[in-house]
Parts: C-alpha cells; sequence; structure tokens
C-alpha cells in the first residue's frame, strides 16, 4: 500500500513538472510583445548602421576616382583630365564622340548609355587604364533609382552616379573662352593641378541627383545680376541620411549634409524638377557648394 501512494504521488509530482515546462497564453503575449520593443528599438540603429556603410563605401569608391584622377595629372604635365561641357544655349550634354573622363550620357530611357560599362574601357574614356577598367567605382552603392520602364526591362541599376566639378578640367572650345568659362565667367577654371592652390578646399568629384546627371560636367552658378533668381541647375545627390559625397583635389572625402528641401529631392525620375529657384533665406546649401567649387581671380 505504501508502494503505491508513493507512486501515486511521483506520478502528481511529475504531472506538475511537466505542467510547469510549458508557456500560457499570457506569457506567450508578454514574450511577443518585448520581441516586438527590442524589433522597434533595434530597427533604427541597423538602419543607421547600413547607410554609414554605403556612404563608406561610396567615399571609397570617389576616392579611387580622384586617385585616378590625380595619376592622369601627374603623366600629362600637370594637365588635369577633359571635363567636357555641354552648350549652355542649347541646353545639351557633352558629346560622347570625343575623349573625356567619361563619355556616356544619362537618361530614363532605355539607352545604351545607362548600363554600358563600355564608357569606363573605350578609347574615348581617359581615366580607364588609371581605374584598371573598373567600372563599380563611378556608382554610388546608395543609388537605386531607375524610371519604370527600365524596371520593366529588368535593369537592376544605372551605371554611373558620379560627377566632375565643372571648373576642374578643359571644358571643351564651346565653353572655355579666354581662360574662363562661361558658364562661371566670375571663377577661375582650373586646368592644371599645379593651378588649385587650395586643394583640401576644392572638390573635385560629387554623387549628382539622379534626375539632374546626364553628362559627366556638373555645373552650378550664382545669380549674375543683382536682382537674378539663384537656381540649381544641376542638383547634387543626397544619397546618405541627407547629404552627398564630395571627393577633394588633395583625396580626402567627405559627406555634407544638406539643410533645406529645396536640395534634398527624392531620387526617383522627375524628383528634382530642374531648375529649381531657391528661396529667399535657403541659399546656404548653393553658397557652400560654390565656396568649395572654385576661387574668384
Amino acid at each position: 500500500m505504501l508502494s503505491q501512494d508513493v507512486a501515486a504521488e511521483s506520478f502528481r509530482s511529475h504531472r506538475f513538472k511537466l505542467s510547469r515546462a510549458g508557456f500560457t497564453l499570457v506569457e506567450l503575449l508578454v514574450v511577443v510583445a518585448i520581441i516586438g520593443i527590442l524589433t522597434a528599438m533595434l530597427l533604427p540603429a541597423i538602419s543607421r548602421s547600413k547607410s554609414r556603410a554605403l556612404a563608406i563605401f561610396c567615399m571609397n569608391n570617389s576616392r579611387q576616382l580622384a586617385v585616378a584622377w590625380t595619376l592622369y595629372a601627374q603623366d600629362n604635365n600637370n594637365r588635369l583630365v577633359y571635363n567636357l561641357g555641354g552648350d549652355p544655349l542649347t541646353t545639351g550634354v557633352a558629346p560622347s564622340s570625343q575623349a573625356n573622363w567619361v563619355n556616356n550620357v544619362m537618361d530614363w530611357t532605355l539607352s545604351p548609355d545607362n548600363t554600358n560599362t563600355a564608357f569606363v574601357v573605350s578609347d574615348f574614356s581617359l581615366l580607364g587604364r588609371s581605374v584598371g577598367g573598373s567600372t563599380g567605382i563611378y556608382k554610388c552603392p546608395a543609388d537605386r533609382a531607375l524610371s519604370d520602364v527600365q524596371k520593366q526591362a529588368g535593369w537592376s541599376g544605372r551605371v554611373r552616379s558620379v560627377s566632375m566639378n565643372a571648373m576642374m578640367g578643359n571644358p571643351g572650345s564651346g565653353i572655355l573662352k579666354n581662360g574662363r568659362n562661361i558658364n562661371n565667367p566670375g571663377y577661375r577654371q582650373f586646368l592644371n593641378e599645379n593651378d588649385i592652390s587650395e586643394p583640401s578646399r576644392l572638390f573635385v568629384f560629387l554623387d549628382e541627383h539622379p534626375d539632374s546627371i546626364n553628362d559627366g560636367y556638373f555645373q552650378a552658378h550664382p545669380a549674375g545680376a543683382a536682382n537674378e533668381q539663384l537656381t540649381w541647375v544641376d542638383l547634387p545627390a543626397s544619397y546618405h541620411a541627407g547629404g552627398g559625397s564630395f571627393t577633394f583635389a588633395d583625396a580626402h572625402t567627405e559627406i555634407h549634409r544638406w539643410q533645406f528641401d529645396t536640395t534634398r529631392r527624392p531620387a526617383i525620375p522627375g524628383g528634382a524638377g530642374l531648375p529649381i529657384p531657391i528661396r529667399t533665406g535657403e541659399e546656404a546649401d548653393l553658397f557652400w557648394l560654390l565656396s568649395h567649387m572654385s576661387l574668384q581671380p
């Protein structure tokens, strides 16, 4: 009889332990809620980390371009690589049939210039040899902008995000008149590396807004007359937490964050809405870019 009581007690104890091994519905709901809270707290940090990683990747790409830009000058008696501009009267773009630092023209169509990597290795690409034919360094990893027709064609992205400061290099005979860039006659056009007296201040490469980028020539200019409206003609990109990547003549890179919505336009077709009139009190972004674009004579 004693043995039966012991067995019964052992069975009840075992059942009790088994019942305590599981979770009640309330406990499960509490765990799910805690996981949800932790996820909500971690997602912004993960997003920021990813954004920082893309920015670092982008700056490394541009730094390699800056090295190639410097090597070209050293191999050509300090003459800076051609940076051909378009016709400002017809709002044209740089010709793709002449030797240039890049010779493709970006748009939102199915033009092969948007995906053809030959712009780096062709006879017209003057930096192609210095970059070893690498095409990835011309592209910001955060730039995934495509038009609907390009998405429908199965494209994963276009091949270039980077443009060059219009005041660096020879912009071509249609733009350079008497040593001055007709788009910015009040600023110095740098034709030789030795002419750049403040290399840590003046940028060479930048990420350009995908709606603005066409050729590799990025221009920004101040108002001509006192009452003329300040306007973005080409627009810098803002892929990195509202900022854009810049690479300077001394090869250092940085992310500059824009202050105003007139500069931070969405990276979609038609997102820039160029030209963009700059409202009174919101000139600081353009003035920063102008102060790092060139020097006055």
